[in-house]
């Protein structure tokens, strides 16, 4: 199967979120007609609920609904406001080095259900760059303020009123400037079922929190997560995941003083934190790397290509990755999407570099 990887870019609501929205929503609207039956959303619930908990955004998210053109469904949708059983799976950690604090994620999970779309938005007046989910929302990102987070699924089947991780990655991105502000608004904010989200800022603060809808926010100084919590309390998908195993060797790996940002990014590209099992619905779609210090990110694949871009330059772009039993490779790339080609090994792009490797056309 074959993805095409997209980066897009604008100031206010417009062109580029309407294409987020014409790509996504196909999909989206049939997973919520899948589960109509057990799961309905009154749309006055989930303006009321963005109002108490997200005020700011009451106003955006009328805006994202104008430029959408959205029905009563998608405004729903795009509120995320207790939205059905949302699963995915996903490593992350956070290192501090002489470049400063990176976050580094994998991205697991079937590749058709992925938005593929890297974008760059001035919505409130601060840039934020990420990577889509939810079509408003965001998986993983980084702000100008020097901010970046990402979210693990918690592993816990416990469900109930609160919004989609999405919008709340992109709430703590649009709101907050550090992680002590993120901390406090992870605190605040009901989230539906149990996710896992990293944030690291400009000065090398870090924080892992594990939100549930049935317990307080934790909040720990753990560098790294997989797809638990306190421990395992969904056995069968913490099997299939093989979280606890993940876990494990992000410890042993982050145990080493003498680890590096290249060998970390090696590490998330192989076993056992990537993972080839597509076709089960569990594969590294893409690895993302954030650099808050230096206001730089990176996406990457097993064979070695991947993309840099500057926070504030994020460069319009496609590219196609072909994901089989043996990984995921670049096909195509247009000329705007990277400065390296198809398969250049990673070390080339700069990664954990002081120096910053614009995108620049070929």
């Amino acid at each position: 199967m074959q993805l095409r990887f997209r980066s897009l870019v604008e100031d206010r609501p417009g062109p580029a979120l309407r294409q987020v929205f014409n790509h996504g929503w196909p999909g989206w609207s049939k997973w919520l007609r899948k589960r109509r039956g057990t799961h309905t959303t009154d749309l006055r619930d989930a303006r009321l609920s963005l109002r108490r908990h997200m005020p700011e955004f009451e106003r955006l998210w009328d805006t994202w609904v104008d430029v959408c053109d959205g029905d009563d469904e998608a405004a729903r949708f795009l509120s995320f406001w207790s939205p059905p059983r949302y699963l995915v799976n996903c490593s992350q950690a956070v290192l501090v080095d002489d470049d400063g604090p990176l976050l580094i994620r994998n991205y697991d999970l079937d590749p058709q259900l992925n938005e593929s779309t890297l974008l760059s938005t001035n919505w409130r007046g601060r840039r934020v760059a990420g990577m889509v989910d939810g079509i408003s929302g965001l998986a993983d990102g980084m702000n100008d303020a020097g901010l970046a987070a990402s979210l693990t699924f918690g592993g816990r089947t416990v469900r109930a009123a609160g919004f989609g991780i999405p919008i709340i990655i992109r709430y703590i991105l649009e709101m907050c400037v550090d992680v002590q502000q993120a901390v406090e608004a992870l605190r605040a904010v009901p989230s539906h079922m149990s996710y896992n989200v990293t944030v690291a800022d400009a000065r090398g603060n870090f924080a892992t929190v594990y939100l549930a809808p049935d317990r307080p926010a934790i909040v720990t100084a753990t560098p790294y997560t997989t797809n638990h919590q306190l421990g395992v309390e969904w056995p069968q998908h913490g099997r299939f995941s093989n979280t606890k195993g993940r876990s494990d060797h992000l410890e042993r790996l982050l145990d080493d003083r003498k680890l590096t940002a290249d060998r970390l990014l090696q590490e998330f590209l192989s076993r056992p934190l990537a993972s080839t099992r597509y076709d089960r619905g569990f594969g590294t779609v893409y690895t993302a790397a954030y650099r808050p210090a230096q206001q730089r990110l990176s996406l990457h694949w097993m064979d070695g290509s991947g993309e840099h871009h500057g926070l504030g330059a994020v460069t319009p772009g496609e590219r196609v990755v072909a994901f089989t039993a043996d990984g995921s490779r670049t096909v195509s790339v247009t000329a705007d999407a990277t400065q390296a080609g198809s398969g250049e090994p990673a070390r080339r792009l700069g990664f954990g570099l002081p120096q910053l490797h614009q995108n620049k056309p070929a």
